[in-house]
């Protein structure tokens, strides 16, 4: 299963026992608090753990752009006509500054990586 996705059931699911925690609270049904209580630590714990594996699999995915020999920001021009651009160079991988690897990365603008110079 994509990581995102099972992030955003775990969070769905941590958005369920903390409405259902609150109506417990507000009945005051000790052992269904408790049980809530639990198991909210272990879906937090089990989110947290995949969100690891996220970062993880982002900062390798950077080292290997990082590794290739070649990367520069891209015009306006060649991000209208990317499909162009991307039938040109062989092996070009664009990264957008908003997505989490581009943060990883540090960018500031749209950047290609590829293996030459393009």
């Amino acid at each position: 299963m994509n990581l995102n996705k099972e992030i955003q059931q775990l969070n769905n699911k941590l958005d369920l026992l903390r409405r259902k925690l609150v109506a417990a609270q507000s009945r005051g049904d000790e052992l269904v608090i408790q049980q809530f209580e639990r198991d909210i630590a272990a879906l937090s714990k089990k989110a947290a753990s995949i969100k690891g594996q996220q970062s993880r699999q982002n900062a390798s995915k950077a080292e290997g752009l990082k590794a290739l020999p070649f990367s520069r920001a891209l015009t306006k021009q060649e991000q209208a006509d990317m499909g162009k651009l991307k039938k040109s160079v062989k092996g070009l991988v664009v990264v957008l500054p908003i997505t989490a690897l581009g943060k990883e990365l540090g960018l500031k603008e749209v950047t290609g990586f590829a293996p030459k110079k393009f």
